[in-house]
Parts: C-alpha cells; sequence; structure tokens
C-alpha cells in the first residue's frame, strides 16, 4: 500500500505542508544524434530516474551516456545525481540571468539540454544500489537543511521532504505508468512470492543465467560469416565462382540484346503518310520516316555488338547481328524503289555489303549454334561427364528455374532452332537475288537457287516455295513483257505505265 505523502511527515510539518504544495517539472531537451525529443522530470529527481526516462523516450537505445555543456563549451559527462545537481545549477543560474536581462516569466524552471552519446555498454556509467540511493538522498536532504529548528526551517525542511516524496511517488508513476491505463494487455501480472523462489531455486540449482541477454541473430551471423569464409577459400568454392561469373555474364549479354530488341520492334511503327498531299510533302514525309527507322536500327546494332562483346560467344547475340543489317539493306532498297531513284545511277554499295555482313554473322552465328549444341547433347547423354554443370543444374531447378530438359526435348528444341535459321538465311538469300536482278549486278540465278534449298531445309511445303517464287522480280519481268507484246494501237503506252506501276507496287 502507498501511504499519502502527509503521513509521512512530522505532525508539526503537515499544517505547513497543506499551507504550500508545488510541484515542479523541469523541462527536458534531449539530443540524440539528429533526433531532438522533449519532455519533462520531477525538479532535482535523481539520476537512477533521469536514465529511464532516457531509456522509455529511446527505446531503441542501448547504452548512452548523458552530457550537458558547461560554460566553457564543453560536453560534460553526468554519472551521478551529484553531477545532476551541477548541471541543474548552471542552467538555472545562466536561465535566471536571462529572465533578469529580459522579461520576467512565470516562475518555470530552464530547459535542461541534455546530449545522448551512444558507447559499448562497458562505457556506461553504472547506476548506484538501492542502499547508496536512500544515503544519497539523505545525504543530500541534511546538506541542504539548516541545524537551526526555527519556523523557517521546519519549513524548509517539511518542502525538502514533500518534494522528496513526490520525486519517489513520480519515480513510481513513470515506473509504472502503464498500470494505470485500463487496457488488459497493459496491466502487470501479479506473481506469487511462492512462484518467484520456485524460479530462484531452479536457476541456481541448473545454472542458467537468466538476466545475461543472449542475441540469437549475432550470433548466427557470427557462426555463418565464419563458415563462408572457410568455403570461400576453398578449392571447391573457386569451380562455383567460375560458374557464377559465366552465369552473370551471360544475363549481361541478354540484357543488352533484349534492349536491341526493343529498338528493332521499335522500328516497326508504321508512319501514316497523306497520299493527298503533293509530291514534294510525300517525299518529305517518306525521307523522314526513312531516318528515323534507320536511326532504331543502328541503336539496335549497338546493343547487339556491346552484347557481344561481353560474351564473344553468344550466338544469339550473332544472330541477331545479322538479322539488324539484313533489314538495314532491305531498307535502304524499299526506300529506293519508294523514292523513285535512277537505279542506273543509284549506289548500291553500301546495301551488298549489309547483305555481306548479314550472311557473314549467320554462317558464324551457325557454326557456334552446332558447336554449343553438340556439346549439351553429349552432356546430356553423359551426365557424370560434367561435375560442374551437373551441379548447375541442380542449383538452378532448386532455385525455381527452368528444369531440365530431356535428350528428346533437347532434340526437340534444337530442330526447332535449325528450322528458323534456314528460313531466315533462305529469305535474305532471295532478297539480296530480287536486288541483284533488279540491278543487272551478280548472280542472281545462283542466290536464287540457294533460297530455295534453305526454304525446303527449313521444312517449307512445295506450294509455299511457288508462291513465293511467283512473287520474285524475274517472274514479274515476265509477266510484265508477255503484257506489252499483248498490247496494240495508241492503249500501248498507257498500258506499259500500268504494268510497270503494278509489278513496283506487288513487289
Amino acid at each position: 500500500m502507498t501511504l499519502p505523502v502527509a503521513s509521512l511527515l512530522p505532525a508539526t510539518v503537515e499544517p505547513l505542508i497543506n499551507k504550500k504544495v508545488v510541484t515542479r517539472w523541469r523541462p527536458l531537451k534531449l539530443v540524440y544524434d539528429h533526433d531532438i525529443r522533449l519532455g519533462q522530470v520531477p525538479e532535482k529527481c535523481s539520476f537512477r530516474t533521469l536514465r529511464e526516462f532516457v531509456a522509455k523516450r529511446f527505446p531503441s537505445s542501448k547504452a548512452v551516456l548523458i552530457k550537458y555543456k558547461d560554460a566553457d563549451g564543453d560536453l560534460v559527462t553526468i554519472t551521478s545525481t551529484e553531477e545532476l545537481r551541477l548541471a541543474e545549477s548552471f542552467i538555472d543560474k545562466v536561465g535566471h540571468e536571462v529572465v533578469e536581462n529580459g522579461r520576467e516569466g512565470d516562475n518555470k524552471l530552464p530547459v535542461l539540454r541534455l546530449h545522448l552519446v551512444e558507447v559499448s555498454p562497458e562505457q556506461e556509467p553504472i547506476l548506484p544500489s538501492e542502499e547508496e540511493k536512500l544515503e544519497e538522498d539523505e545525504e543530500l536532504l541534511i546538506n541542504g537543511e539548516d541545524s537551526t529548528l526555527n519556523t523557517s526551517a521546519v519549513v524548509t525542511n517539511a518542502e525538502v521532504m514533500k518534494q522528496d516524496v513526490e520525486n519517489g511517488v513520480a519515480e513510481q508513476i513513470m515506473e509504472t505508468g502503464k498500470k494505470d491505463c485500463g487496457h488488459a494487455e497493459c496491466k502487470e501480472a501479479e506473481i506469487d512470492d511462492w512462484l518467484l523462489q520456485f524460479a530462484e531455486l531452479f536457476r541456481n540449482q541448473v545454472g542458467i543465467d537468466a538476466d545475461a541477454h543472449l542475441d540469437l541473430h549475432e550470433l548466427g551471423m557470427e557462426l555463418c560469416s565464419e563458415a563462408l569464409e572457410e568455403t570461400v577459400t576453398s578449392e571447391e568454392a573457386q569451380a562455383l565462382f567460375e560458374m557464377a561469373a559465366y552465369k552473370f555474364q551471360e544475363v549481361a549479354a541478354l540484357a543488352l540484346f533484349n534492349w536491341g530488341n526493343v529498338h528493332m520492334c521499335e522500328a516497326r511503327k508504321r508512319i501514316p503518310l497523306d497520299e493527298s498531299a503533293p509530291k514534294e510533302v510525300m517525299a518529305a514525309q517518306l525521307r523522314t520516316a526513312y531516318h528515323w527507322v534507320k536511326e532504331r536500327y543502328a541503336l539496335a546494332g549497338h546493343k547487339y555488338e556491346e552484347a557481344l562483346k561481353i560474351k564473344p560467344d553468344f550466338y544469339e547475340g550473332l544472330l541477331a547481328l545479322g538479322q539488324q543489317h539484313f533489314e538495314t539493306a532491305k531498307l535502304h532498297w524499299s526506300f529506293a524503289l519508294a523514292d523513285k531513284a535512277d537505279l542506273s545511277t543509284w549506289d548500291s554499295l553500301e546495301t551488298f555489303k549489309l547483305f555481306d555482313s548479314a550472311e557473314h554473322n549467320m554462317r558464324a552465328a551457325t557454326e557456334m549454334w552446332e558447336k554449343v549444341e553438340e556439346q549439351r547433347m553429349a552432356e546430356l547423354k553423359e551426365p557424370g561427364a560434367g561435375e560442374k554443370d551437373e551441379v548447375l543444374r541442380k542449383r538452378q531447378h532448386g532455385a525455381g528455374g527452368q528444369p531440365e530438359l530431356t535428350p528428346e526435348e533437347a532434340a526437340e528444341q534444337a530442330a526447332v532452332m535449325r528450322q528458323q535459321i534456314h528460313l531466315f538465311w533462305g529469305n535474305m538469300l532471295f532478297e539480296r537475288s530480287q536486288v541483284e536482278f533488279k540491278l543487272s549486278v551478280g548472280d542472281w540465278k545462283t542466290n536464287l537457287d540457294a533460297s530455295v534449298e534453305r526454304f525446303k531445309l527449313a521444312g517449307a511445303s512445295e506450294s509455299d516455295i511457288s508462291t513465293v517464287l511467283k512473287n520474285h522480280f524475274s517472274n514479274a519481268a515476265s509477266e510484265c513483257e508477255e503484257n506489252k507484246v499483248m498490247t496494240s494501237g495508241t492503249e500501248i503506252s498507257q498500258t506499259n505505265d500500268n504494268v510497270e506501276d503494278k509489278c513496283v507496287v506487288e513487289t
């Protein structure tokens, strides 16, 4: 039970206390690094109370030093209640001078600014025990009083005793502040004495130090670091590092490859042309669209080249670079036809260079892919041949990657890839034969026959191949010649113009 404050004091002092009871609070400003928080504690509270209040205001702090700034501007550490009294007296003196120089205040205590510095638990000042605390309070009480028995002394003693009792009550309220909130989860559980005695006996018999804090996370991280240190420096770890570096290299190249694909997709943007506009306006619009698409092709080619610099054996990058050169060559030729350029004087050197580069990249990528595919098929047939790859496949499968392919599935994928290569190669040879036929240069017939062979290897049907051949310039030219022979009279000139326009549109 908590006794009333008046019952703790002599009977001669009670009337004086009842006449004058003043509870004063010391405002605080706590500075913890960049975090500044306000608070208040009872006037002339103990160092223990101050420490507990700081711990409640900053729950995440473990061990801190409490400092105040003296007259010289130095941060002085507070380690006891006496030093706290010195800090308060210094602040009261400075605050009193400020009030005298300015306008009179409302008799409030000056703000005590305290700086908190985080340290290790060993450097934190040790709190006094309960006996030392009582002796300290009694000594402060005796030193602060006069030995005379006059009325003023009695009043002073009563006020000091009253203040100490109030401080004790305030400390008790701060320690059990959550008891009076009314919530069931905030109320402290009442434990019987026999249960505490049994727990103490059990701890002594077993030898458990229940007060020692065991941070399992830090302990686990230390053990993990020690184990990793031994693992990463072993010979077995070097093979895993090589596989990890290879995978990161492949991922970086694949990112640039996809970046280039984005630019190639951008180049497919449909740019509307106003056919009712004058020829000069349409020509300007056509040239603008040509340069825009050409720029996108150049950006895509640059990304493919960067991917090949990171991973030189990246056959997908070589295939994409060959396709980019092929599409750029087609763009030059299509623009020349749409712009109705004079083909006899048109410079085709850059276009044929792009065709040659596309075919070279296609051949190199195919050889590279064939080697990779042969190696993979050999590993699938002999799982124990490559220990590194076996470990890597297990790790990929366990990490949620693609499941391991069977030899039949791998062979099916290889067949599909081979068909795509033949189909792309056939289209490239077919377009080149058309340009050569139109410009009357090179052996267009040889390239056309080679493209047909590629189409057959890709698995194209005979009807599809026949349809493609009908659209070739050579067949269109033959049809145009037959139509010219059938025309006569005054309609010859008009018919020839219409047939030639039709051939260009179909192309």
